[in-house]
């Protein structure tokens, strides 16, 4: 029996990557809680288990003594002597316990540990696995949807996620069967095993598209310093080129437009505007504006960081964006407050102030 327990144990280690060590640790920890129990002894059982040299033995310890008050951690000189010729009384005597007497208790014991040593090396090495895509573009299968949640169940091979109605693209509709791409925001250990939490509509999303489809990105000529994203409808994204013969810009948008064309597409026709990342901010606001074109640009003093934007009459409304969106995204983008005012200090035939952009 020692020796198939412990080859089962070595081919456990090689072919699973369960540690031999780990194993014997917690199936020794187990036969000492099971012979506790069968045996109605206290803190005194010794179990030994060495691969190395195929010992395998499980005894109870009990201290001799004249007078036996507690039977369970006590015996007497006579009985011991019985066991051991050399006890004497202060000492302590193991008495082991004969294969057959604890052969049922171990055999049931390490199964129930190797099984439960199985299923948590899978967890954690799904976890492991998972938690390199972290942070990462996957491809996922679209296996159900639930209208009544608005929740998306995905397939990205070994594992199941679920794309919740916020993190899916306003107005994009995903079929059974179909496959997206999906950005993987994190990855949690839970007693089921790893969650995994995804989306359709995160910045990173398109970050991650770019260095795909950009090789100065991922080759790191070129920095995505700053994006800011509302998703299926506009995204703005800032670059940078620490190499000054190389244009950020036209690197991402790509001979004609070929780059950025195959993203949008793939967005389905979500809007990108690339702009040139600058550390002086009057520069970076200016260019994180357009289409707009800035005539102003006033650092305001205070704790906050923020800014008034002076445009052409003609492109206020270019500047704001539909619902105040180009503004908005300007300002996640920049940091700045934003409050973006027309050349001739006129809104209109109401001369009220357009409202600063967060």
């Amino acid at each position: 029996m020692n020796s198939e327990f412990f080859e089962a144990l070595a081919l456990l280690e090689k072919e699973r990557g369960i540690s031999e060590d780990y194993l014997v640790e917690k199936i020794q920890a187990a036969i000492v809680i099971a012979v506790k129990k069968s045996y109605d002894v206290e803190e005194n059982v010794n179990v030994v288990i060495e691969p190395q040299t195929g010992k395998f033995s499980v005894a109870i310890v009990k201290d001799v003594v004249d007078e036996v008050e507690d039977p369970r951690t006590q015996m007497t000189l006579e009985e011991a002597q019985n066991v051991k010729k050399s006890a004497r009384v202060g000492t302590q005597v193991e008495i082991p316990l004969k294969p057959k007497e604890f052969g049922r208790i171990a055999a049931q014991t390490a199964k129930h540990v190797i099984r439960q040593a199985l299923r948590e090396a899978e967890r954690n090495q799904m976890y492991a696995e998972m938690q390199s895509k972290a942070h990462e573009i996957v491809s996922a299968v679209v296996l159900k949807i639930d209208p009544v949640r608005g929740i998306v169940v995905v397939d990205l091979g070994k594992n199941e996620a679920i794309l919740p109605h916020n993190e899916q693209v306003p107005g994009e509709t995903l079929r059974e069967g179909e496959r997206v791409k999906v950005y993987v925001v994190d990855v949690a250990v839970t007693d089921k095993g790893p969650k995994i939490m995804i989306s359709r509509t995160h910045p990173g999303l398109v970050k991650r598209m770019f260095e795909m489809e950009v090789p100065e990105i991922f080759d790191g000529t070129v920095e995505v310093k700053a994006i800011s994203r509302e998703a299926g409808l506009r995204t703005k994204m800032a670059v940078w080129s620490k190499d000054e013969n190389v244009d950020p810009v036209g690197a991402c948008i790509g001979a004609r437009g070929a780059r950025v064309a195959n993203i949008v597409e793939e967005l389905g026709g979500e809007k990108i505007d690339i702009v040139r990342y600058s550390e002086d901010p009057v520069e970076f606001i200016s260019a994180a504006l357009s289409p707009a074109t800035v005539v102003k640009v006033e650092i305001l003093d205070g704790e906050t960081k923020s800014c008034k934007v002076t445009v052409p009459d003609n492109q206020l409304s270019l500047a704001i964006g539909n619902k105040g969106q180009n503004a908005r995204l300007t300002a996640r983008l920049t940091g700045y407050n934003i409050d973006i005012r027309p050349e001739s200090g006129y809104y209109g035939e109401e001369p009220e102030e357009a409202p600063a952009a967060e």
